[in-house]
């Protein structure tokens, strides 16, 4: 191989998992977003947020508080599989589902709250995941 060879290949792979092109910082457009999938499929959790989040549009705080933990549990075991792959992804993930339990499992939930905190998870599920 010669070196011509290796120094593409070892930009290729730099821009692959940084982003950026070497000594540059430009940002080569598409390697985002195969950053953005590092977690993998996040599908069987975004059902469940977006069950969630029905029901707290709906105003049934109560069922989506059930709902949730569904969710909760489910991240919980997944983690040791997730977490490896990206774990300052699954981090991000992993407080928005935080924030949206502690929405839901106020003493007074406020459905206006709830239903941000919900979009909020929403939003980094989909960024964290393909």
């Amino acid at each position: 191989m010669n070196i011509s060879r290796i120094l593409l290949t070892a930009a290729a792979v730099a821009v692959l998992t940084s982003g950026a092109l070497p000594g540059t910082g430009a940002i080569v457009p598409g390697a985002q977003a195969a950053n953005a999938a590092r977690l993998g499929d996040l599908g069987k959790f975004q059902v469940i947020a977006r069950d969630t989040a029905a029901l707290v549009d709906k105003g049934k705080l109560a069922d989506a508080k059930a709902r949730i933990k569904d969710l909760e549990t489910g991240w919980d075991e997944a983690e040791a599989g997730l977490k490896p792959r990206a774990a300052a992804d699954w981090h991000l993930v992993d407080k928005a589902i935080d924030r949206a339990l502690d929405a839901l499992r106020a003493s007074r939930p406020d459905p206006a709250a709830c239903q941000r905190a919900m979009a909020d998870l929403l939003a980094v599920m989909d960024k964290a995941g393909k």
